[in-house]
């Protein structure tokens, strides 16, 4: 029942943090940030499940933090097709790193790291939500 539990909490904290994304109209918002963090909380539950199944057999030498790793680097290629550069101009990248804390979010959440995972979501769209106010506010002409 856990697992299910922790799905949801993926999907559910990875469509908060979306929810910015979609306000402001990009192409990467609430579905897209849902599915980010469902996608990496269900690898790293799988991967620890697996080591549960493999940890007593002596010739299978299994490691279930590579899969942290892997959906890093995996998220990190998503990203890079989101970023544009056009003229002097860059889009996406904002959007490629919410993708990316969004992730780490779904690997805490698989983790078991409820409150961290949390914690980390509400921080993020502070970052996207607030710091935008002040970029428009105080930065930009």
């Amino acid at each position: 029942m856990e697992i299910f539990i922790q799905l949801l909490l993926a999907a559910l904290l990875g469509g908060f943090i979306g929810l910015e994304r979609e306000y402001k109209k990009k192409e990467a918002g609430l579905r897209t940030y849902s599915l980010v963090a469902l996608g990496a909380c269900f690898f790293v539950i799988v991967a620890f499940e697996s080591f549960n199944v493999f940890k007593n057999e002596a010739a299978v030498d299994f490691d279930p933090t590579r899969i942290i790793g892997q959906i890093a680097v995996g998220i990190g290629f998503l990203g890079a097709g989101l970023i544009i550069f056009r003229g002097f101009h860059v889009e996406g990248l904002t959007t490629a790193a919410g993708l990316w804390v969004t992730a780490a979010v779904g690997v805490a959440v698989g983790a078991k790291l409820y409150l961290p995972s949390v914690f980390v979501a509400l921080l993020a769209v502070i970052v996207l939500a607030g710091l935008r106010f002040a970029e428009e506010k105080f930065f930009r002409k």
